[in-house]
């Protein structure tokens, strides 16, 4: 299984992971769940108790990788499989993204 850490302007906000099977799931650090001023990570994913589950990375994460040439030429650069969505999140999406959100590694 491999796992991320989803973080809000450097504060950890949940975990992202991918299991062998290829399935997704998303949870909630429990500190940032229980904090009333801290907001969700999507409007897709509402603050909760419960565990995502998704047979696809789920839409606002995809959305933070770049699209058609750019895309390719970064799975070409960290030779991933441009299909490997998830492996290229945790390549590009530990810094300079667009919005506070950032995705690093789970190691």
């Amino acid at each position: 299984m491999k796992s991320a850490r989803v973080l809000r302007n450097g504060e950890l906000v949940g975990i992202l992971s991918k299991s062998e099977s290829g399935k997704y799931s998303f949870v909630y650090e429990d500190s940032w769940f229980s904090h009333p001023d801290k907001p969700s990570v999507s409007l897709t994913l509402p603050k909760s108790k419960k565990e995502y589950y998704s047979d696809h990375l789920f839409p606002f994460f995809f959305n933070m990788l770049s699209e058609g040439v750019n895309l390719k030429l970064q799975a070409r650069q960290f030779q991933i499989d441009e299909d490997d969505f998830f492996t290229i999140l945790l390549k590009t999406a530990d810094s300079d993204t667009i919005g506070a959100i950032t995705v690093e590694p789970n190691d």
